[in-house]
């Protein structure tokens, strides 16, 4: 219960910068401030909320995944905590609330908007400052999109996407206009490429400075992830590669000096940062896949079975309480993620030479150098499951394990998930192909919106 109070604090005082209610999507728009000059919106995409990633302040996707042992639940499951846990229907039937991911997810998208809207007249500055502020805009626009994409609508299938539907398009920032219809999948990733592209020939080409603002590697990484989950392999690996050629960023040592600070804004290993905070409990199924010389598992989670994991409840991923200065979890895009990106699709073309480099990059740096020995194979669904698990353990509760799980079912690559009470009953499935793979339409939202179709 101290958790979830501080959570519903946080999202109170979220809300306070926001005075109206926009009564179509159920967002609080951003504010009075008056934006006139280049210099004002500049520092309207410096605001804090911009960089917090999506479901903060912990990330609420991370509960839906088999990451996750929420061993004192509540039965019935009755607070948003429980009911995410549990895959409920609805997190909160309290029309006055706001709703979760939905509503942090448009605010956001209002404020792009504001830049979007506004920048061409504003005072002062260059055409080029202007365009450059613009193009951060636009990424940062498309960032929001695909998180509402992957979380209602249903995972992409390529021969459905003009059928299936995902979430309104909204490009205006006036709160008072009635929302647009839901956009079928294909609009919205279509709207998504299209809007970083056009972003990239001006986006500035470093942000080592404050990784929560644009640049031409975080445009190239977003398509990178983009094209990832639609299935284009191709021009993931292109772009993955393109985000990693034009950014100072680097992985992050485990056996050498790790940062002094919690600060996600200049860690080496961000691309384009967005943060929540670690806290989580972890399942004894996860935990038991990491290798004992992995040194991920005693600087990032903590343990009180002496790392036997066979207690259920005993392990905690929560940096915080080992390692003050990775408390904060990156839910953007990372050099590491883009290594993986390569690693997958160089494993699914059996260009195995590669897949295996990229594993030595990333696991070089994660597992202690007394013992590391580079993972060797010959056989491509081997190396293929080898990229799979480490894509699990390094992106551990960055939020993308719930897409990873979405893509992986529609592969039939995953089995029933189970959630239990604390003494071992089964008090949930997710059976493969569930409808639970997509969110529903919040009430909040189709009570404002009747005629909006609601997810099965």
């Amino acid at each position: 219960m101290k958790r979830y109070s501080y959570i519903l604090i946080c999202l109170i005082l979220g809300c306070t910068v926001f005075p109206g209610c926009d009564k179509y999507l159920d967002i609080k728009p951003k504010g009075r401030t008056t934006l006139s000059t280049v210099t004002d919106y500049d520092q309207w995409l410096n605001d804090p909320y911009l960089g917090m990633g999506f479901g903060s302040p912990y990330g609420w996707t991370n509960y839906f995944t088999d990451q996750v042992d929420f061993v004192n639940i509540t039965t019935p499951p009755t607070t948003p905590t429980d009911l995410t846990y549990v895959w409920g229907l609805q997190f909160s039937s309290d029309l006055n609330s706001p709703p979760l991911l939905w509503s942090e997810h448009y605010a956001k998208i209002n404020q792009y908007n504001s830049v979007l809207i506004g920048i061409d007249e504003a005072t002062g500055g260059t055409e080029s400052q202007k365009k450059s502020l613009k193009g951060e805009a636009l990424l940062g626009r498309a960032l929001e999109y695909f998180y509402l994409v992957n979380e209602y609508g249903k995972p992409y299938d390529s021969t459905t996407v003009n059928q299936d539907l995902a979430v309104p398009f909204v490009t205006s920032n006036d709160v008072t206009q009635k929302v647009p219809p839901r956009s079928t999948i294909n609009e919205i990733y279509k709207h998504i490429i299209e809007d970083v592209n056009a972003a990239i020939p001006n986006l500035p080409l470093d942000n080592t400075a404050n990784r929560f603002r644009g640049s031409l590697a975080a445009g190239y990484s977003v398509l990178a992830r983009v094209y990832f989950y639609t299935g284009n392999y191709a021009e993931a690996r292109r772009y993955a590669e393109l985000a990693l050629a034009n950014t100072k960023a680097v992985m992050l040592n485990f056996n050498g000096t790790l940062p002094t600070s919690p600060s996600i804004t200049n860690r080496v290993d961000v691309i384009y940062g967005r943060y929540v905070v670690g806290n989580f409990p972890a399942s004894l199924e996860f935990m038991r896949t990491f290798s004992t010389d992995d040194l991920r598992v005693k600087k990032l989670y903590r343990n009180s079975d002496n790392y036997t994991f066979i207690t259920r409840g005993a392990t905690a991923f929560i940096p915080l309480q080992v390692t003050s200065s990775l408390q904060n979890v990156n839910t953007g895009t990372s050099v590491q993620e883009m290594r993986l990106i390569i690693a997958e699709v160089a494993a699914r073309t059996n260009a195995l030479s590669v897949a295996l480099q990229q594993l030595d990059e990333i696991r070089k740096n994660r597992i202690a150098t007394a013992t590391y020995v580079p993972y060797q194979s010959s056989d491509q669904q081997t190396v293929l499951q080898e990229v799979f698990l480490e894509r699990n353990l390094e992106l551990a509760f960055t939020g993308l394990r719930w897409f990873d799980m979405r893509r992986l079912d529609k592969e039939n690559r995953m089995g029933t998930v189970y959630r239990y009470d604390a003494r071992g009953n089964v008090i949930a499935t997710l059976p493969p192909h569930s409808n639970r793979y997509t969110l529903q339409i919040p009430v909040q939202v189709l009570s404002f919106n009747p005629g909006m179709q609601q997810n099965p």
